[in-house]
């Protein structure tokens, strides 16, 4: 089950986006954007609904400072709809908008297009960098400069989950769920193989320096 973090203040607000949500998604709830960044670091979150209006940090601080770890889709929650600001807020880095009051199945329909569109499926053109790596999904290749390795499916499919998440530790059963997409039955094997044969590669790509760290008793994440 995908897990969406909502960041909003109003007890009304996240009452209805609860029951609107959860019987589909599991849902955290934030009530102001301080605490929205701690559960993010938390907890791997698939998608975030943000409020604009936020005590402490604002929505806008917020998206700022999650899109310098991460590209997590997050949907705008605001009460202004000139088109200047809007535009701002997708050029700072949302993934999309609802004005209030908004439509539920709108905004559910808006939920499912971000979850598909940046899932895990490892078809996605662009690359991406992070430190001294390059990972190409779509050729399932991994470069450091010049050097380069191959990956299987499922390597190539983790390592993106774990590169555009940084600062998120991901437990065994999320990385499965989240990579094979199917309900995790306790066999942590699978998911060991692939994250030592992953673990070996990385380490003769780069050999002077560990990106997959291993957090005891909880699970995985970038070094």
């Amino acid at each position: 089950m995908k897990t969406i973090l909502i960041v909003e203040d109003s007890d009304d607000m996240q009452g209805l986006l609860t029951n609107m949500l959860s019987s589909e998604y599991q849902v955290i709830s934030a009530y102001s954007g301080t605490e929205g960044l701690l559960l993010f670091k938390k907890y791997p979150v698939s998608l975030i609904l943000l409020d604009r209006l936020l005590p402490g940090k604002s929505g806008d601080e917020v998206l700022q400072i999650i899109r310098q770890t991460s590209q997590v889709p997050i949907i705008m929650l605001t009460a202004l709809d000139d088109a200047t600001d809007i535009a701002d807020l997708l050029m700072a880095g949302a993934n999309d908008y609802v004005t209030k009051p908004f439509d539920i199945n709108v905004l559910k329909a808006r939920i499912m297009v971000q979850l598909r569109q940046t899932g895990v499926d490892v078809n996605d053109k662009q690359p991406i960098v992070y430190q001294r790596l390059t990972l190409y999904p779509q050729e399932f290749v991994v470069k450091k400069g010049a050097a380069s390795c191959p990956l299987k499916k499922k390597e190539c499919a983790i390592l993106k989950l774990l590169l555009m998440n940084p600062q998120q530790i991901f437990t065994r059963e999320q990385l499965y769920e989240q990579v094979w997409q199917t309900p995790y039955m306790g066999d942590e094997n699978t998911i060991n193989v692939h994250l030592s044969n992953l673990r070996n590669k990385l380490a003769k790509l780069d050999p002077d320096r560990a990106y997959i760290k291993t957090i005891w008793g909880i699970g995985v994440r970038l070094a």
